[in-house]
């Protein structure tokens, strides 16, 4: 009988980011950010530069960082690449430690205002 987790697919986890990122299902560019992945479903340690991945894709969809919400799904997907245990966690816990660890505690203004939009203090 396994003890330890077992290690989720980099389509869990970008799905786990958007639906933190939009709980509701409406945004279009997150709903084309899960599309990129939405087949890759090799564990996500498979991916040796998974944070590089992820940024091409982020990049791909929005190369000025204009949208706060693909940049959030994107920092949530590298926060919970690295800390898959946390991937059942609270949205709002999600979305704070990810931008913590994304933007070093000073999101851009545009992610702040989505934050605190979302009910999240980033810092």
């Amino acid at each position: 009988m396994p003890t330890e987790p077992s290690v989720p697919t980099l389509s869990q986890v970008v799905r786990r980011a958007v639906t933190v990122c939009d709980p509701d299902g409406d945004d279009e560019g997150l709903a084309a950010f899960l599309e990129r992945f939405e087949d890759n479903d090799e564990p996500i340690t498979a991916d040796a530069d998974v944070e590089v991945t992820l940024a091409e894709a982020k990049g791909a969809l929005d190369p000025q960082d204009e949208d706060p919400a693909i940049q959030m799904a994107a920092a949530a997907a590298t926060y919970l690449a690295y800390r898959r245990t946390e991937i059942a966690d609270d949205r709002e816990e999600i979305l704070r430690l990810a931008a913590r660890a994304e933007f070093d505690g000073k999101p851009p203004p545009e992610v702040a205002g989505w934050l605190a939009a979302e009910g999240v203090e980033a810092v």
